[in-house]
């Protein structure tokens, strides 16, 4: 039924889980027989008034839940209310979605750790509350590890503040400089934690054009000029998700913008480790208008939940204290802990090369599997790359890969502003085993052929 046009529920729901309990509901009461051609995506969306992203996202629920099957060239029919659901994979989908480092190198650490701990003379001390800003062993070890892992060259650990991940650290810096309505400019696409946080706490989030160097001085000077933007939020080190490392030179002028126009700096460095010889952070180059995050998940292991802020001088970080205290009271202990360990001993250094030395191998299988449409990584390490393509090319593909049991990012999810970076990422640390990554990867070698060419050409 390809006039097919649904009434989407009333609630709260997101939009995309409306329209497939519409859809679930029409198959059930027989307004969709089995068998019946659904619309394309992109017309439906039309239709309907709603995102493309948010209609082929219903599309791939509604495939996994095994009420329609996508056929490709050919379209999306229904299955029916007895219709068969598809087999799944033996695991699950082979997870490209997720940017999480190998876990091996501290998973081989962790037991003799936990033991170690038993015998430092401060390990009782973590029962009990922590300051708002952290313990003090935990924060000159973080700004230690920033110093030597990420160029943050002479961090000032009493400006730095241990959060439960970066995620809250992005939060408590947004948090003391903007404001319910206040425009963010950013990149065009950017990490979907930005996009998520925005609209919880009521941001206006503004995409910057950028070209390979990353963000367009021009247009952050353009965007600051014409409103009432003060914040701004970058990732100049393997940008997410573009992977693209933004040069010496472009930092500079980004620098001179923001003060010229008197902008505040959200840096977020969480891929640090990934880029060794990367130029130094804007925290360096401008550390009166910077708040820089930082973290130990994408380095050393994400269930440590263990995140790093350092604000600039002045009254911003009584202000980001005065949040800890509302939302959280103090930071917690004992992923902190962990991370302290290792970084006292030597020991996270050790699962960081190792990490990066796993990313550089899957890179090259990447390149070997992926070749030519994959921008050229700006790190051999990176954890993720990016093929870019159309919107709706790269929806067809995330499509046509879940299809052959490959989980990508929804390539919309780091969409701010349509039409200028578009495309799919591939994350390539979260698979257990090298050979799970290559046979991932081959499934979205072969989601790639149906693409466009004219668009292909273009990567």
């Amino acid at each position: 039924m390809a006039g097919w046009t649904p009434t989407l529920p009333p609630g709260d729901a997101p939009l995309y889980e409306r329209l497939l309990d519409a859809l679930r509901a029409d198959i059930a009461s027989g307004a969709l027989a089995d068998g019946a051609r659904l619309p394309p995506q992109r017309d439906l969306a039309h239709r309907l008034g709603l995102g493309l992203g948010t209609v082929t996202r219903a599309y791939v629920e509604a495939e996994k839940a095994g009420l329609i099957q996508g056929h490709v060239g050919r379209g999306s029919f229904v299955r029916g209310p007895g219709g068969a659901r598809p087999e799944p994979a033996a695991n699950g989908p082979i997870d490209l979605a997720r940017n999480i480092a190998p876990l091996a190198p501290a998973q081989a650490r962790l037991s003799e750790t936990l033991g170690r701990l038993r015998r430092r003379a401060d390990l009782l001390d973590h029962l009990a509350y922590a300051p708002p800003a952290g313990l003090e062993t935990q924060r000159r070890a973080a700004a230690a590890w920033l110093s030597r892992s990420a160029g943050l060259a002479g961090a000032d650990w009493t400006r730095l503040v241990v959060c439960s991940g970066a995620q809250q650290a992005l939060n408590l810096a947004f948090g003391a400089v903007a404001r319910p309505g206040d425009t963010v400019l950013c990149e065009s696409s950017t990490f979907y934690g930005v996009k998520a946080l925005a609209e919880h706490a009521g941001y206006r989030l503004e995409g910057l054009p950028m070209d390979a160097d990353g963000v367009l001085p021009d247009a952050l000077d353009a965007a600051a000029a014409r409103g009432t933007a003060r914040v701004v939020a970058l990732q100049p080190t393997l940008q997410n998700p573009t992977g693209r490392i933004m040069s010496a030179a472009r930092r500079a002028e980004i620098v001179a913008v923001a003060r010229a126009r008197d902008l505040w700096l959200v840096e977020d460095d969480i891929y640090a480790v990934y880029a060794p010889g990367a130029p130094p952070p804007l925290a360096v180059l401008a550390p009166e208008r910077t708040f820089y995050v930082s973290g130990a998940s994408k380095s050393l292991a994400p269930g440590l939940r263990t995140g790093f802020l350092v604000t600039p001088p002045g009254e911003a970080l009584d202000r980001v204290l005065r949040a800890v205290r509302a939302l959280a009271y103090a930071p917690p202990n004992f992923g902190g802990l962990i991370a302290t360990q290792w970084i006292e001993e030597g020991v996270a250094d050790q699962i960081a090369a190792e990490s990066v030395a796993e990313m550089a191998a899957r890179m090259v299988l990447a390149r070997q599997v992926l070749g030519t449409a994959i921008e050229a990584p700006a790190s051999p390490s990176a954890p993720h790359v990016w093929l870019a393509m159309p919107e709706l090319d790269a929806e067809r593909v995330a499509g046509r890969a879940l299809r052959g049991g490959v989980e990508l990012t929804p390539p919309g999810a780091p969409i701010v502003a349509p039409g200028l970076e578009t495309g799919v990422r591939i994350c390539l640390g979260a698979t257990a085993e090298r050979g799970e990554l290559e046979r991932g990867l081959r499934v979205v070698a072969d989601a790639l052929i149906g693409a466009d060419e004219r668009s292909r050409a273009t990567i």
